[in-house]
Order: C-alpha cells, then structure tokens, then sequence
C-alpha cells in the first residue's frame, strides 16, 4: 500500500505542458536555431491541429495521441521562440551590433546608486546613440561604475548621461571552477559595462522615470530607514533590511556565510516563507470580509496585498513563484474549487518563464521549486514516521519533517552549486525558522507604528534583541567544527545521477514500483564509479594556473592533489578573497594539501618557469637560458627586450596585476620580438597541463 497519494497525470495538464517547454527553452541556449526554422516547424502542426479540433468528436478521438504529441511539439517550439527573443544579442538594436566608438550614447539608470568600496555601481539602459542630426534608438543594458564625487550624488533613479565613453564587453574571468558572471549577466540582459569619471558623462535635467518603479524604490528607501532609525546596531539592522524587503546591500558578508554553513540562508532571502506568513496575516485582516458577498472583494484585497509585497521584495523568481501559488490557491478558495497543487505548481513556473525564459538557469528559481516539490512528495511519508499527542512535540516534529523533506531534492543540486552540505541544518531551522517569522511579523508592526516614536523605539530595541539572538545561535552553531562539509564537487553528469537514484528509490519506497530500484542502483553505481574515477585523475593531475584577479598575483602550480601557490598572502588570510577567487579552483581540482612558496623559477616536467615582478632583481647569466614560460606580473621597471637579450624566451603570460598601460607596452614589445603570449585580463585564465 502507498504511504503518499499517487501522481495522476491527467489532473495536471500544466505539469505535461511545462516539460516540452522548458526543454525547448533549454534547446535553443545551447543549440541555437534561427527562428524561420522554427515557424516553418510550427506551421504544419497549427494546420492539423485545427483540422483535427474541427473534425466530429468521433473521428477527432482517433488522432487523440498524434494531436497530444503535436500540442507538445508546439509548446517545444514555443519555449525555443521565446528564449530566441529573450536573448538581447538577436535584436538588430543591440548596442554591440550598432555602437561605433566615437559616438555619444543617451543611458537611463534603471535603479538607485549602490555604493562599493570604490565606486558607486548602477545598472542601465541605453536609450539610443546620438548621430549628426538625430538619436537613433538602440537596446541593451550596462553596467556603470561611477567615481565618487559631487556629480555622482546627484545621480538616481531615473536619471539621464549622455557618455561617449567607450563600454566594455563583461568577461568572465576564466578561473577554473568560478562563477561564470559573463553568462549570469547575459541571462540578465546586460552585456557591457563602463567605469565613468566625472569628465566622462554628463547628466540631464530631466529624467524618465515609471510611477509604479518609483513609487516601489521610495517605499524600499522608507522601510530600509526606518529600520536603520528603529532596530540598533548594523548588524541586526542589515539582517533585519534582507529579511523583510530583501534589501542585502547592507548585509554583514560573514554573517551571510554562517547562515549559509548552517543551511538556513533561505530566511534571509525571500521565498515562500515569508510570502507564506504574509498570506496568513492577509486572511487574519480580512476575516471581516469573509462573508459570500464579499468573497470577491477579499480575494482582491488579498491578491493586491501578495503582489505588493513581492515588489517591494525586488520580484526574484523564487518570490514570485510564491506570489504566483498563493494566487491560485486564494483562486480555488473563492470558487470553491480544490486544484492540484503539483498542477498549480506547474502553472507558476510556466507562467514566470513565459515572463523570462532565462529563470530557468535562475538558482533561486531551481531552488525554489525543488525544496516546495520535495515537501510536497516527502514531508507526510516522513511526518507519518511518529506520532505525538504533545502539541509542542508535534509541532516541533512537524517542523523536523518539512526540513529534512525540503533537503531530498535541493541536496544534490546544493552541493552542485555551493559545494557543500550543512550537517546541522536540522538545529538551525529548528529555531530559525519561528524566530524569523516571529521578527518578519515584528518587522511589520515595526513600519505600521513607525510614525507612534514610543512604540516603534521599543519595538526595534526588542527586534534587535531577537535578531541578536538569532544571530549568536546561528554563528555558535557554525563554529561547530562539523557544522558544514566542505569541498564537495560533483559535475552535472553526477547531479543528474543522483536525482535518477532520488527518483527510483522515491518510487520503490512510496509506491512499491520494483523495476524502480534497478533504476536508483544502477545510477548509484554509476555515480560512485564516475567519483572514483574523477579522484584516480586528481592524483595524476600536473597543471599550472595563473588567475585573472584585478590588482594580484596569484599562480597555482599544482601536483596531485597538492597545491604551491605563489603570489599575494592576502588572497589566502582574507576569507572573502579567497572564497570567491582561490577556492572554486581548489575544489575544482580537489587539493587536498595546500602551501606557499616564495620561489620564482621552478621546473615542471623538464619546463623552465619564471616569475618576474617588483620583488626580482632581474640578473643577465653568462649563459642564454631557455625560458619556457615567463610570467610577468605587477610593475617592474624592466623592459621586455633586457630579458630577451639575456634568455631565450618561448611564451609570456602578463597577470591580472599588471597595469593595462603596462600589459599593452609588453605586448607591443612581443610581438616586435615575435614571442608568443597570452595576456589573462584579455583571455581569461591561463592554465597549463604538464
């Protein structure tokens, strides 16, 4: 006997639609067709659909299949025609395929300025290039790094530049196992970028601004200074700014990571937990109107309540996904009609990538679905292991089930992505989950009584203790040497594996399906022998590396699992640093043993390597020595010819330290001396196998 209810396909038609969809979309990003093939494709299918819907229902139910097959054939061609227009680089507008560099380009800041370290960043679109007589229109968006000043202040939403400055194509870096921003950026739209100064633009008086975006960034600046007015301390007020709105700019960044070794970084960012706890508030309000005559009345009041919140929350795939859900179930309430909620679930995410195709690759999205489809499937068969008659205990059972049921589906795609797996996930949700709905509640009392001083002084001095607690648990629990495994890497070919292995154990388990359990061994197996054999050519691995980091030195020379790194220390005593540029390397290439050597000149397999920068005095030896690869790197005063004269060199590779102005005199004098080279900010990073 099955311990969950049965999946009938046929009550959910949206579930059989979403499949050939998404894998049209995924079809056309990485094998791409030109859009006349896919309507000549689509014609003849719309032909004999509406033939067959006008033929009488009895000879209409002979073709049922071919037309089933055919509608699916369609939604493929739909998905792929959809991702084909989403991509910006297929509009004849877009600025790569008109933009000549003398020309003056008219931008639109699409948000408020975000302040870095350095700079001031804002995302934009442009509107046109101005030409001798007129502005001609052209699409895309780009990145702006602006100079600190007095002009840049002035600058927010809505504000109009006109730059003649050149932009620049976003690179990826090109360092193995890193995020891959190049693409990230073009899913999103946004293909260049440009650092501007304040001889480089200039502003307008006027501005173009949309009411609805204007009025969500006033409202989003109203509630992130009322809780900075309110909540003491940066700390808890910046938790306190992600956990109801969304707003991380003030995020501490350690904080972040200890939420994430903890498995419980999804409480600060917006998902259907807090989307969730504001549809329950919204019917406690409106039980009023809760009669039949006002039904309609309510489920509006509701739905605009839901939708508002999810644009103040910045409207990320996983929110509106909720928002999208919680829209159809308050549908089904006030007509009385129960749907299936695997049907609804489908019906959100085909709705949202019809909106952006692109939220396919969207992590948020991906995990979204999969945590809420995971408890939906596992949170009864695992709530059903024990019962309690304690209210308390089942409650905190309850809570136990619908965490480890959210962790079956989203584990292997975590580890995919993140690299590692929270052991105390359990722990930690047990209390984060209530408080933070309990200071997501607070929050909003907080901003509703903001303009009562008394009360809001004391509500954010109580907010603040309970964030401080959450806080100081969260991090005890982090510092827990076990509290996270680490360095975990497994290649895509392995995470589908493993969700083969979910799915047949899930069918043998839930529903008794025995051919189901050939499939999980067979793909566990296969699993564990594609690891092992990923770990035998990790102890036979020889490569050398050098990163493309801005302003550093950083060379890996790598033997089996142990890495010698050369370069600048703070890339490995600053734990951000070397999250973000070092360790995706060290995982990618599973380095066990790491350590540091001053050395310049080593020899790999019988190759001479040297490193040249302001810490070497550079000497010329009796003898011309063969120099297989010379890295260059930060500024020394030496040019390229001295060494030429003294070495015999076979390749040059200039670093991501060295001084474009620099980078471009070396090159110049390389390609004068014919010696091959490779410049790492240009072409991302070099690696050499040995």
């Amino acid at each position: 006997m099955s311990v969950t209810p049965h999946v009938n396909l046929r009550r959910m038609p949206m579930l059989r639609l979403l499949m050939p969809f998404m894998l049209g979309i995924g079809c056309q990003w990485y094998w791409p067709h030109p859009p006349s093939l896919l309507g000549e494709c689509a014609l003849p299918i719309l032909i004999f659909l509406f033939i067959a819907y006008r033929l009488p229902i009895v000879h209409r139910f002979a073709y049922k299949q071919v037309s089933g097959f055919l509608l699916q054939a369609l939604l493929f061609i739909a998905g792929s025609l959809l991702a084909w227009k989403q991509d910006v680089r297929n509009n004849t507008q877009w600025i790569s395929h008109q933009t000549k560099p003398e020309q003056a380009l008219l931008l639109r800041l699409e948000e408020p300025l975000v302040e870095k370290p350095n700079s001031y960043k804002a995302l934009a679109t442009v509107k046109g290039r101005y030409t001798k007589d007129h502005l001609e229109p052209l699409t895309g968006q780009v990145i702006l790094y602006f100079k600190k000043d007095s002009n840049s202040l002035s600058l927010s939403y809505g504000s109009q530049i006109i730059t003649a400055k050149r932009l620049q194509l976003i690179r990826n870096t090109g360092n193995p196992g890193g995020f891959d921003f190049q693409q990230y950026s073009l899913r999103q739209g946004t293909t260049h970028q440009a650092y501007l100064t304040l001889n480089d633009y200039q502003v307008l008086p006027q501005k173009e601004e949309a009411a609805l975006t204007k009025a969500i960034y006033r409202c989003r600046q109203a509630i992130v200074e009322t809780l900075q007015q309110y909540i003491p301390g940066e700390k808890e007020a910046g938790l306190a700014e992600a956990l109801l709105i969304g707003y991380k700019d003030d995020l501490d960044k350690n904080l972040v990571q200890s939420y994430s070794n903890t498995g419980v970084v999804h409480v600060i960012a917006i998902s259907g937990l807090h989307l969730g706890i504001i549809y329950w508030l919204l019917l406690l309000l409106t039980r009023p109107l809760s009669r039949q005559s006002w039904r309609w009345g309510r489920f509006l009041l509701i739905i605009a309540g839901l939708w508002a919140f999810s644009l103040l929350a910045g409207a990320q795939p996983s929110v509106l996904r909720s928002a999208v859900m919680f829209t159809c179930i308050a549908f089904s309430t006030v007509i009385d009609r129960k749907a299936s909620i695997y049907n609804t679930l489908a019906l959100s995410a085909f709705v949202l990538l019809c909106i952006n195709p692109y939220w396919l690759w969207d992590v948020g999205f991906q995990l979204s679905y999969l945590a809420v489809l995971s408890i939906l499937v596992f949170f009864k068969p695992i709530y059903n292991w024990c019962f309690f008659p304690n209210k308390l205990v089942d409650f905190v059972w309850k809570l136990t089930a619908v965490s480890m049921a959210a962790q079956i589906l989203t584990l292997p795609i975590s580890i995919y992505y993140f690299h590692q797996f929270p052991l105390l996930f359990l722990l930690s949700n047990l209390v984060a989950v209530p408080l933070s709905s309990l200071i997501l509640i607070g929050e909003i009392i907080l901003c509703a009584l903001a303009f009562i001083p008394s009360i809001a002084v004391k509500c954010g001095q109580l907010l603040s203790l309970l964030i401080q607690g959450l806080n100081n648990y969260v991090e005890r629990l982090d510092s827990v040497s076990f509290a996270v495994w680490q360095n975990l890497s497994i290649s895509p070919l392995q995470t589908a594996l493993l969700y083969a292995c979910i799915l047949g154990l899930t069918l043998w388990l839930l529903h008794q399906q025995t051919k189901a359990i050939r499939i999980a061994l067979s793909s566990a197996l296969l699993f564990i022998g594609l690891r092992a054999l990923s770990f035998k050519q990790a102890t036979q691995q020889q490569q050398l590396i050098v990163y493309n980091i801005p302003k550093r030195q950083a060379i890996d020379v790598i033997q089996g699992q142990s890495s010698a790194f050369i370069g600048d220390s703070a890339l490995l005593q600053e734990p951000a640093l070397y999250r973000f540029h070092l360790q995706p390397s060290r995982i990618h290439y599973r380095i066990e043993e790491q350590h540091c050597i001053n050395q310049k000149t080593f020899v790999i397999e019988g190759k001479q390597c040297l490193v040249i920068d302001t810490t070497v005095v550079f000497q010329p030896q009796p003898t011309k020595p063969v120099i297989d690869l010379l890295i260059l790197s930060k500024n020394p005063k030496l040019y390229l010819e001295q060494i030429a004269q003294a070495s015999t060199i076979k390749q040059i590779v200039i670093d991501g330290s060295v001084p474009h102005w620099k980078a471009d005199l070396w090159k110049r004098s390389a390609l004068a001396l014919h010696i091959p080279f490779y410049d790492v900010q240009e072409q991302g990073a070099f690696v050499m196998p040995f």
